[in-house]
């Protein structure tokens, strides 16, 4: 039986851990690692072009982006009557690549 890693084994601080801990429960959503996907290789785009190209209705939609951004994971600026998102903590990106590097998925 191969034994559990402690938080000693994976070199996690208290502070990493409470770092990871929050980015997973904001970003534990499809749609919303989606979203980080998406704006991880953008610099900004607009609550429109997130819908098409996550073929997600645009109330569903705004109801994630908003709780990201209240969060910090997003920042957004408004242009005329569109709104652009942007990735605002970086670290998010790393989260998911991690995670999507697990052998286990």
């Amino acid at each position: 039986m191969t034994p559990t890693p402690t938080s000693a084994d994976l070199n996690l601080t208290t502070e990493k851990m409470e770092k990871v801990a929050f980015i997973l429960k904001t970003t534990a959503h499809p749609t919303r690692i989606a979203i980080v996907q998406l704006l991880a290789n953008q610099e900004s785009l607009s609550v429109t072009d997130i819908s098409e190209k996550l073929n997600v209705e645009q109330s569903l939609l705004s109801h994630h982006l908003t709780g990201m951004k209240l969060k910090g994971i997003l920042s957004s600026h408004r242009d005329g009557k569109n709104i652009f998102y942007s990735l605002k903590m970086r670290e998010v990106v790393d989260v998911i690549q991690c995670l999507a590097g697990c052998t286990f998925l």
